[in-house]
């Protein structure tokens, strides 16, 4: 279905909204990381710390499959606006929780409306933003993810230090009244066409056998034994889930998750590196506010800010990666460099101790940042470039799932290997210095004790979070061994400018129409080759239409408005553009006197036989640069060519009807 034409100030006041939701959702996987210690000394729980995060993430990861399918069978706004009250109820929930328990589970609330809101925002903005300007505003909302890595942590710990850690979610429900008035009055009504298939059963399946290994392992050693029935019985449970979800995958009409892309080296490389490089930041920047605030003794505010140099590390290598992949067109050496650094980033995490200084603690994270930055920047985009056009947008989203399922198994792992190893180190140092367990487990109480008694307990949270990166390293390392079985291959130019997206590199939730996708990729070729005029004009003038660009553009709008509306209307035009019909009213004037176009009293305007026959030139000029610049697609599936052709059409016609003003 085809929207109708919005002016430039409602695209802008769509996008606002679309922004901010996003800018809530991606929020939330961070601003806690700083507030876990006040939130644990406050509802206890200690044990539990790392579901905080979890239960988040892996909400989050289910309500992304789904929510891409829901919009097309029930509109994107729809699923946009429940998905924004969805969060609104969590975050009010999670700022009134009165025990851990209760927190953990509006937090997966929280994630279901998350979810929701990145993947129909990232829908949205291919329904009012014009095909030539998109990759610009999904960069723009992709750097979000990079925007909220910096802020989280640190606006986290400025509402625990000067209001309560319950701000951290209560700040989002006016933020989010806001996304919903907005929405309800600005957003487009749109759904597919077709119906789509959703692949409940292998959701489902995925969910709750992610779920029980997550519990397995996070319960493992603290509330019930390794050997115990309810451990092995989650893992046995876990693993016959898992096996039933690919046999579901093997049989599904439209899959969530294809096998058959496992096929392809790359998917299966670059997926295993995403779970691995989800898994190590998302852990740590879990974990180390926790380190900075019960070792050091600094606030929650200054914890968030001591991460900034892991932070800056991840942005620097991240860009320059980009940068260099794009000119280029060579990745493979990304993903080696980068698990090998932030191997070594992860093991001088693990030898902090309490002596450590500020600076040198700020060089360990700088290291780690690095390696994550080298090693996330390029997975998307060389998924993109190897897989055929049939999995396209599968494959992309495919790689995000991964990245955020290992965020959760990182964050959840982390938690494990702290309570386990905490617990009787803590035990014993509370018990030689007698210290009460409440004072222990408030960071500014520890602090204030004398230091030969605070002393025993500030070693035991340092020697406990040492291990806790310690043991991470060999999943590190495991990705540097899988990283040198990237293959290399000559990267396409549809996807070269995607490269220097920063947002490319935080793997935002993305739609798994393939449509999309592949509008997006010719939108960022658009871009790199000069951008949407200078595109234009160079279209124009190789057709050798008759058309001046004034002309031009007013065939493109006339033709957009009556596939829109069924007629175009002058009136109507020039409302879209925001500007008087008299301003307008020359253009098409002289559109008629060259007999391109018929405009009667009333102001409707049709394209002359000549007009269009001028439009269609245009038309078959883009469709030629598409094919031309498309050249070295993958099309291997049957039938896969004609989808392709299909797709390229629609896009001929889109890139036509908005020629720039």
């Amino acid at each position: 279905m085809t929207t109708a034409p919005l002016s430039r100030r409602q695209v802008n006041v769509v996008f606002t909204a679309i922004l901010l939701g996003m800018l809530l959702a991606a929020l939330d996987s961070t601003i806690v990381s700083t507030a876990l210690p006040t939130i644990v000394a406050d509802l206890g729980g200690a044990g539990h710390m790392s579901w905080v995060v979890t239960s988040y993430l892996l909400a989050e990861t289910v309500a992304t499959v789904l929510a891409g399918k829901f919009g097309d069978l029930f509109g994107r706004k729809v699923i946009f606006q429940v998905s924004t009250v969805v969060f609104i109820a969590g975050s009010m929930v999670c700022g009134l929780a009165g025990d851990m328990l209760v927190l953990i589970a509006a937090r997966a609330v929280q994630g279901i409306g998350a979810g929701g809101l990145m993947v129909t925002a990232m829908a949205l903005i291919a329904d009012v933003i014009p095909l030539q300007d998109r990759g610009r505003y999904q960069g723009a909302l992709g750097a979000v993810f990079g925007v909220t890595t910096v802020v989280g942590p640190t606006l986290g710990g400025l509402f625990t230090d000067h209001a309560s850690w319950r701000w951290a979610f209560y700040i989002n429900v006016p933020v989010a009244i806001v996304v919903l008035v907005v929405s309800a009055r600005a957003l487009p009504s749109v759904r597919a066409v077709a119906r789509p298939v959703i692949d409940y059963a292998g959701v489902a399946l995925v969910a709750l056998g992610a779920s029980g290994l997550i519990l397995a392992l996070s319960w493992g050693g603290s509330e019930y034994a390794w050997r115990s029935p309810m451990i092995i019985g989650l893992f046995a449970g876990s693993v016959a889930l898992l096996t039933a979800f690919v046999a579901v995958e093997l049989r599904a009409r439209e899959p969530m998750l294809p096998m058959r892309l496992f096929r392809n080296s790359v998917f299966a490389v670059c997926s295993t590196l995403a779970f691995i490089v989800g898994f190590a930041m998302l852990g740590a920047m879990t974990f180390l506010p926790t380190y900075l605030q019960y070792v050091d003794g600094i606030s929650a505010t200054d914890s968030g800010v001591r991460t900034l140099p892991m932070v800056a590390g991840l942005f620097i290598m991240s860009i320059l990666s980009g940068i260099v992949v794009s000119r280029t067109g060579r990745y493979r050496a990304f993903p080696i460099i980068g698990t090998a650094v932030l191997t070594a980033g992860l093991y001088l995490m693990s030898t902090m101790r309490p002596g450590t200084g500020a600076l040198r603690e700020s060089l360990y994270m700088f290291v780690l940042g690095c390696g994550i930055g080298l090693s996330m920047q390029v997975l998307t985009i060389v998924v993109q470039n190897t897989v055929p056009y049939g999995d396209l947008g599968t494959a992309t989203s495919g790689v995000t799932f991964f990245r955020t399922l290992g965020s959760s198994f990182g964050t959840a792992i982390f938690g494990t290997l702290f309570t386990n190893h905490l617990t009787p180190k803590l035990g014993a140092a509370l018990s030689s210095t007698g210290t009460d367990p409440a004072v222990a487990a408030n960071p500014q109480a520890l602090h204030n004790l004398p230091e030969a008694q605070s002393a025993p307990i500030v070693a035991a949270y340092a020697d406990t979070i040492g291990y806790v990166f310690q043991w991470v390293v060999p999943v590190a390392l495991a990705g540097f061994l899988v990283a040198w079985l990237l293959k290399e291959r000559p990267l396409r130019d549809s996807v070269r400018a995607a490269a220097t997206d920063v947002g490319e590199g935080f793997s935002a939730p993305d739609s798994a129409d393939r449509v999309l996708a592949l509008e997006r990729a010719i939108g960022d070729t658009i871009r790199r080759t000069g951008g949407t005029g200078a595109f234009m004009d160079r279209l124009i003038a190789q057709t050798g239409a008759a058309l001046n660009p004034a002309q031009a553009w007013a065939v493109g709008q006339t033709h957009l408005h009556t596939r829109a509306r069924g007629r175009a209307e002058l009136p109507a035009i020039a409302r879209a553009h925001r500007v008087p019909a008299e301003v307008l009213a020359p253009v098409f004037t002289d559109l008629e006197n060259a007999g391109y176009a018929r405009v009667e009293a009333d102001g409707e305007v049709t394209l002359t036989e000549s007009g269009q026959a001028q439009l269609d030139r245009i038309r078959g000029a883009a469709r030629d640069w598409l094919d031309a610049n498309l050249d070295d697609w993958t099309m291997t599936g049957p039938g896969e060519r004609a989808l392709v052709d299909q797709a390229l059409d629609n896009i001929a016609i889109r890139l036509t009807d908005e020629v720039p003003r």
